[in-house]
């Protein structure tokens, strides 16, 4: 398939810019791949299509504070720094996206906070908006992360045009989040609430929770027609040794699989064993997955609704079906279901 075959007209009023008021209660549209039916629910009505047994795959990144704003050196100009990921622990070294970036050039100094308490230098060039910077900081690396928590902003998507409010520092992030090193939220995972999960587990739904440090590369736009062609940036997951046996017992019983956002479905797909099974694995993982595709573990998968020619939209049409997505999205434009990260959810079974 081509880049071509995933453009649709989405209207700018439902990209959503705010989360519904209750996490659960976000629409939620059913598609039944099987019948080819397509039902309007809201979140918590997810629990009548689980029943004991089945399984749901959890990504429990957490989302660190990753958007910082310095001054430059003799000039003050103001430079919003993104933080990508840690290079280098001991000298602090991390990769970064700066704007404006033609103002920023290899020994340049930035500095953070009121009092000028952290510094960073430009060390290299390493994208035409990325850079390694190095920071300067007196003080433990447990004080060091410290402060880049108190300085940095929940990294809200650029699409959402006004200023971070206080609610986004939780709502961003999932009521499981754990592991810190995500910069951007799983999102299909901002739906569940404490009570959903407790109603799940009472009914006997096991939960096997994985990580993937989503990265800005997921959200990198496509632009080649080739899809072939295409290379996705490379990211950080753990998938323990429980994770894969709740997993694989739940296969072997045959029961629902069911992968919580595009993120959890790329890591179990990228450590798939010759039988077809989930491999417990550390490491990274830069999978493409776009039609046709053939799954080996999820038989069903939560996700929200994605942008025009995303890679997100190209792994969900391969596991419901292009034509099937496309009328689905037609549906949701024309009931204005809200699209993107603090959108509605689809349930695909």
């Amino acid at each position: 398939m081509k880049l071509s075959h995933f453009n649709f007209d989405l209207p700018e009023e439902l990209l959503a810019e705010h989360p519904a008021e209750h996490r659960d209660e976000a629409r939620l549209m059913v598609l039944n791949r099987e019948h080819q039916t397509i039902e309007h629910k809201q979140f918590k009505d997810l629990i009548d299509y689980f029943d004991e047994g089945d399984v749901m795959i959890l990504n429990n990144t957490k989302v660190f504070p990753a958007r910082l704003y310095g001054n430059k050196e003799k000039t003050g100009a103001r430079i919003e720094v993104f933080l990508l990921r840690e290079l280098n622990e001991d000298q602090r070294l991390w990769d970064v996206l700066v704007d404006p970036a033609r103002k920023i050039r290899i020994g340049n100094k930035l500095y953070f906070g009121e009092d000028d308490s952290l510094v960073a230098e430009v060390i290299d060039n390493t994208t035409s908006r990325g850079r390694t910077l190095r920071f300067l900081y007196d003080g433990s690396y447990r004080e060091f992360r410290t402060k880049l928590n108190e300085l940095g902003q929940t990294p809200l998507p650029k699409y959402i045009k006004r200023d971070v409010e206080p609610e986004d520092q939780e709502r961003y992030q999932t009521i499981f989040a754990k592991n810190e090193g995500a910069v951007a939220a799983p999102t299909a995972g901002l739906h569940f609430s404490k009570h959903l999960l407790k109603r799940l587990e009472i009914k006997g739904v096991e939960r096997a929770e994985i990580t993937l440090h989503v990265g800005l590369g997921t959200f990198n736009p496509v632009e080649v027609e080739d899809l072939s062609k295409h290379k996705m940036d490379s990211e950080e997951i753990v998938i323990d040794e429980r994770a894969a046996e709740i997993v694989n017992n739940g296969k072997k019983n045959k029961r629902r699989i069911c992968a919580i956002g595009t993120t959890s479905m790329r890591a179990i797909e990228s450590s798939v064993s010759s039988e077809g099974t989930l491999n417990d694995y550390t490491g990274w993982t830069n999978k493409f997955i776009f039609p046709p595709y053939e799954f080996s573990i999820a038989n069903s998968m939560v996700t929200n609704f994605h942008t025009p020619k995303s890679t997100l939209l190209m792994m969900v049409s391969a596991f419901a079906g292009h034509d099937f997505i496309k009328r689905a999205y037609d549906e949701a434009v024309k009931e204005k279901y809200k699209f993107y990260s603090y959108g509605d959810a689809m349930l695909i079974i």
